[in-house]
């Protein structure tokens, strides 16, 4: 029973052995040499929420909606002077001219056709009731667009602020959880090689060695997990911005 038992703790050995040194082949290019670093030059606060400003497109167009209900607004005010003007026309052709002479005893008429040119200029002043009265409505509107307009990009750039915010805070987040991560699968891997040692120098039991084992298999995943976490926390600041973090 005891050579059964023994036989069957090597197998699992073995294949554990197998596991671990093709996990650790794998991960070798993706594990941290001592002198690695994750730290990044992070712009201030206060550059990033302005480049985000410039380069966000729904704040872009919240601003051009601004332009546009400023050139509406000039145009109800300048409604009016549409039905004030100059008005002008010409003719050109052949025309009746009638004319008369009075004398002492008798009047006479005179008809003669000429080809001339006719020209009319006057001013005119037009008053629609309705326009009157509706003036003021329209204008009112306009201001009432134009303000909203203005509270929509103020909502959306506050709302960006947030989010740059968000975003900045996060990134530094993952940044330090990251360089915890890496010191302490630093620290895992030269457990595990002296605790190797040990094993073939027959100074530690099978079940410790698959303990430390287990725990820098462990140790290994969250690096990973945690480093993903940082690459994607840095893309999406990265996108908001409009820049590289380097």
């Amino acid at each position: 029973m005891q050579t059964l038992k023994k036989i069957s703790l090597l197998i699992v050995l073995f294949t554990h052995l197998l596991g671990v040194n093709k996990s650790a082949g794998q991960d070798k290019s993706m594990m941290p040499h001592k002198e690695e670093s994750f730290a990044l030059l992070i712009p201030k606060l206060g550059i990033l929420i302005d480049s985000a400003l410039v380069h966000n497109g729904l704040v872009n167009y919240r601003k051009l909606e601004i332009d546009a209900k400023e050139s509406n607004l000039k145009s109800k005010r300048k409604y009016w002077t549409r039905n004030f003007g100059v008005q002008a026309d010409s003719r050109y052709g052949t025309f009746d001219n009638y004319s008369s002479i009075s004398g002492d005893n008798a009047t006479i008429n005179l008809a003669s056709n000429t080809q001339q040119l006719n020209y009319n200029v006057g001013l005119y002043l037009k008053i629609p009731v309705f326009d009157v009265i509706n003036r003021k409505s329209q204008i009112k509107q306009a201001e009432a667009e134009l303000a909203q307009a203005k509270s929509l990009v103020k909502s959306q750039e506050d709302e960006l602020r947030e989010m740059v915010i968000r975003y900045y805070e996060d990134l530094l987040l993952q940044q330090n959880l990251l360089e915890i991560r890496a010191t302490n699968l630093g620290n895992a891997k030269v457990n595990m090689e002296m605790v190797e040692k040990e094993f073939k120098n027959g100074l530690v039991e099978i079940t410790e060695y698959v303990r430390i084992s287990d725990m820098t298999s462990r140790i290994s995943a969250d690096f990973q997990k945690v480093k993903s976490d940082f690459i994607i926390s840095k893309k999406l600041l990265e996108n908001l911005v409009g820049f590289e973090i380097q």
